[in-house]
Formats: structure tokens, C-alpha cells, sequence
């Protein structure tokens, strides 16, 4: 059985001597074989590589993106439930969230200059596997592209978020609390809704020359949207919010 290796493209790209001053941390596992009752041997193990968050050493002071990619400091994971119970770290939650420290300069598209549509300072929500993490300045960081921005936070209440490019935010629509026949449905037997309304609208996507294309779908929409798509999140008010592109939009109901 050959050996196994998993690595981040980010930092593998980086483990080569033009790389200096980047130590991506290691972590060391174990490769084991489907098992079968005495069947387990020494040539079964294999070394299994993972890894963890690209190390900055403290002699570069800062950090410059380019093109089209952002820094972000990370938010730091919530260590409490609203109710002041302290969570172990395999219960809390992975940050989607931080503030933008650095821009790059933009893109070129076509013959227009294609700025950052993001200003440092930005309290942003993020795609949940996007970027690459760095640990700099005793902080967790993040290298991501523009387009991995789901939106602007301009409260701390995820239904004021400001969607950015091609992303729609939805209030999701309550399950179902009864069946068709009356009958009262646990919390486990209700099904996932995919139906909700739209409560704000990014200005659209670029097309090939750097012009934004205005979306189809406006605010007060009633739609229908693919049931694994998109970024979930939880409103200050306990309701259930999406944030999606609108290619993932199916319908609009009425």
C-alpha cells in the first residue's frame, strides 16, 4: 500500500528554500488499513502527514497580499454557549468571521482595472474552507480570494450583512411543525427547509469585460434553493439565515 500525504496546496507550494521564514507546523497520524481479524501487520502503517496553519516567523512584520486576495485576522472562536457554559476545543465552532488588515492591488479583467471592493478595517464572513491560514503576529490569519468574501458585516447581526458579487442572503423558512395529517413532528423528523426569503442582494457578478451584471433576484423574493449549498448562519433573533450564490437559486415562488 503506497504511503499517504495530505497537504494544503498553500503550504506545500511553500516548502522549498524560496520559502524562507514560512514553518508550516506538522502534525503526524497514523494510516491504517481496512481490518480484518489477524490481519494486521508492520507494512500495513504507513506515516500519514497533515498539514496545520503556515507558521510566519517573527522577523517579517507584515504581510502584502496580490491581486485579487484579502488578509484577514480570524475572530477568535467562541470558547462559552450564550448561557456561559465553557465549550471543549473539538465543540467550538470554526470561525467564519474576522476584519480585513491588508488588500491586494486588484485584477485586471478584460481592459478595465478591477479594484477590491473590500476596505481594510471590513468585519467580513467568509467561506468555511476558503483561504490560507497563517499564524503571524501571535494571531490566526487568512489569505483568501475576494471572491471567497460572502459578505460585509456592518452590525453584529448576521440579517444586517451586506452580501458582496453573485451571493443572495436568505432568511431560511420555519420546518414544518406537524405532517400533512396532524401530526406534531420532533426536532429530528423535521425536514430541513430549502425555501426562505430574501432579505439583501450582492451587485452581481463580473462578466468578461469587468462590468457588473445586476442579479435577477431582488429583496422580498420568495425562493427555492439547492438544500446543501451556501453558508448558514444564526440571527441575533434565533432565525435561521443562508448566504448562497444566486446560481444556487432554483426558484422563485409566488
Amino acid at each position: 500500500m503506497a504511503a499517504s500525504h495530505l497537504t494544503a496546496p498553500s503550504i506545500s507550494s511553500c516548502i522549498v528554500p524560496s520559502c524562507e521564514g514560512l514553518k508550516p507546523s506538522t502534525v503526524k497520524l497514523a494510516s491504517v488499513a481496512p481490518f480484518r481479524a489477524g490481519s494486521l501487520h508492520r507494512r500495513d502503517f504507513r506515516g500519514l502527514v497533515v498539514r496545520a496553519a503556515t507558521v510566519v516567523t517573527p522577523k517579517y512584520t507584515s504581510i502584502k497580499p496580490l491581486g485579487d486576495r484579502v488578509l484577514v485576522k480570524v475572530k477568535p472562536a467562541e470558547e462559552k454557549t450564550e448561557g456561559g457554559i465553557l465549550l471543549p476545543t473539538t465543540a467550538q465552532t470554526k470561525p467564519q468571521g474576522g476584519e480585513v488588515v491588508a488588500v491586494g492591488e486588484g485584477r485586471t479583467i478584460g481592459n478595465n482595472k478591477v479594484d477590491i471592493g473590500v476596505p481594510t478595517g471590513a468585519q467580513i464572513v467568509y467561506s468555511k474552507y476558503a483561504g490560507t491560514e497563517l499564524d503571524f503576529n501571535g494571531s490566526k490569519h487568512l489569505v483568501l480570494k475576494e471572491d471567497d468574501i460572502v459578505g460585509i458585516l456592518e452590525t453584529a447581526d448576521v440579517k444586517d450583512m451586506k452580501p458582496l458579487n453573485d451571493r443572495v442572503l436568505i432568511k431560511v423558512a420555519e420546518a414544518e411543525e406537524k405532517t400533512a395529517g396532524g401530526l406534531l413532528l420532533t426536532e429530528a423528523t423535521k425536514e430541513k427547509p430549502s425555501v426562505g426569503t430574501v432579505i439583501a442582494v450582492g451587485p452581481g457578478p463580473l462578466d468578461e469585460q469587468g462590468n457588473r451584471k445586476p442579479l435577477s433576484i431582488s429583496p422580498g423574493n420568495n425562493v427555492m434553493y439547492s438544500k446543501y449549498a451556501g453558508n448558514e448562519f444564526k440571527g441575533s433573533d434565533g432565525s435561521d439565515y443562508i448566504a448562497l450564490r444566486a446560481s444556487d437559486v432554483m426558484a422563485v415562488l409566488s
